[in-house]
């Protein structure tokens, strides 16, 4: 019997599968890839890889996006635990599928899986909803480990800089392997150790850091009272900060909706613009909905994005922004 983790590269992938390998440590093939990268089961599925009486763990990918792979594996007699809490869609009554989706704007899934666990590695939880932008859910999941300021704050950076790692239209653009992070890790139950011990928090930190004071510079290429648009450039350096610079926007400016884009100058995208949306904090919904009209777009309520949204279709798409989140 083999065991499959299938887990999105970003700060929530991550440190789910973290706390249910800390509490039930397993072999498992590791298949993940940059935060976009939203198909992964089909790695799994195609060319029959999993087998009759193997399990599938997946963590932070909709099941929406990854049905058929999904209806697949089960038909084969494949049993699938997914944690979630991306647009699902209907999720099939199936005696091999167990599943932990809950759409909630305030819910990440990394705390779905505390949940699971009685909270047993809760920290690792918090981090996840600080890299997801959650800092409501995050502080309020942390009282009941009555931190300092400081440590929240640490655990704070930490989750940006998990979810830093996982932005970019490729692998290369990342500093590491969303696998080889999490191997890095996997010997720390305790967060604050892997911040002390680990080198990979400070090249994360420094890269992102340095990203961030480049992107700071960009002024919107339109802005209203309810609305931003930012381009960014199609650099390495761009497309891994775009997460923390859209998460940073929403929580600056709260009332407010914005869309991140750059138009993609390599690849079988390109022409097409790569776009992040963040809903107004105040209202956290609207984002999936939106970004769900347009082929490869997806997310969650107050987090979304299209993967390639042909050049033609700009206009509309900024058209439609406008009118979901108008005041």
């Amino acid at each position: 019997m083999a065991q499959f983790d299938v887990f999105n590269g970003d700060a929530d992938g991550l440190c789910a599968l973290h706390q249910l390998r800390l509490a039930n440590p397993v072999k498992s093939e590791l298949i993940t890839g940059v935060k976009r990268d939203v198909g992964l089961l089909r790695c799994v599925s195609d060319g029959k890889k999993a087998k009759q009486e193997d399990i599938v763990c997946v963590l932070d990918i909709s099941l929406d996006q990854n049905r058929q792979s999904l209806l697949h594996l089960l038909d084969r007699g494949i049993k699938v635990l997914w944690f979630d809490h991306h647009f699902a869609g209907d999720i099939p009554d199936h005696p091999n599928l167990e599943a932990h989706i809950n759409t909630a704007p305030d819910v990440c899934t990394s705390l779905l899986v505390s949940h699971y666990l009685q909270d047993k590695y809760l920290p690792w939880a918090v981090v996840a909803a600080f890299g997801d932008n959650l800092h409501d859910a995050a502080n309020h999941a942390a009282t009941v480990l009555h931190l300092e300021q400081s440590q929240l704050q640490q655990l704070c950076q930490l989750g940006d800089c998990l979810n830093y790692n996982g932005y970019g239209i490729t692998v290369d653009d990342l500093y590491f392997h969303p696998s080889d992070l999490y191997r890095r890790m996997e010997p720390f139950s305790d967060p604050f150790a892997f911040i002390k011990e680990e080198d990979a928090f400070q090249v994360l930190r420094k890269g992102m850091d340095d990203d961030r004071c480049r992107v700071m510079e960009t002024a919107p290429e339109f802005e209203d009272a309810s609305t931003a648009l930012f381009l960014l450039p199609d650099e390495a350096w761009a497309r891994r900060v775009s997460g923390v610079f859209s998460n940073e926007l929403a929580r600056r400016y709260p009332t407010r909706a914005h869309a991140v884009a750059m138009q993609l100058s390599d690849g079988e995208n390109r022409g097409t613009y790569r776009i992040s949306v963040r809903a107004p904090l105040v209202l956290k919904e609207g984002a999936d909905e939106l970004c769900r009209q347009f082929p490869t777009g997806g997310g969650r309520k107050a987090a979304a994005g299209i993967n390639a949204l042909p050049q033609k279709d700009l206009d509309a798409f900024m058209s439609r922004f406008r009118a979901t989140f108008s005041t």
